[in-house]
């Protein structure tokens, strides 16, 4: 039975300095709790993972013919993001299994941040667009959009 009482008596103490903390905190005039920090938005790559700040990322998940490498991350924000990088891209020439990658200096921006469909608590960027500042692969424009699955 003293052990029942003693047990009963922490308990209720704990509670009420547990009710006595609460209070105090939430009192007029106690300082304001530190601003909640907001997590940026991630990039979802083809096997549905978020990345942030990868240092490569495919843009062909189908057959791996491009994909952006050794990206270096100037800005990584909650509106947008920015790297500059390589574009390797394969050829295809005569055909895809026998082409050869050939590297483009590329300029990443993702953009568009919306709620992730797999996990609405994560924001994910849904737009990447490409800017080749000098070569760029055969049949592309300098600038390049690319929407981001979801």
């Amino acid at each position: 039975m003293r052990h029942i009482t003693r047990t009963a008596v922490m308990l209720c103490a704990a509670l009420g300095l547990t009710a006595a903390i609460g209070t105090a905190s939430a009192a007029p005039g106690a300082p304001p709790s530190a601003p909640r920090q907001v997590a940026v938005p991630v990039l979802v790559d083809c096997l549905w993972h978020p990345k942030v700040r990868p240092v490569d990322f495919l843009l062909a998940c189908g057959d791996g013919n491009s994909r952006l490498v050794s990206l270096h991350w100037t800005h990584w924000g909650s509106q947008s993001a920015r790297a500059t990088g390589v574009n390797a891209v394969n050829d295809c020439k005569p055909y895809c299994a026998v082409g050869h990658f050939h590297r483009y200096a590329v300029a990443v921006k993702l953009d568009h941040p919306k709620p992730w469909k797999k996990h609405p608590q994560v924001q994910h960027y849904t737009r990447m667009v490409l800017t080749y500042p000098g070569d760029r692969p055969e049949q592309f424009p300098r600038v390049v959009t690319y929407p981001l699955w979801d």
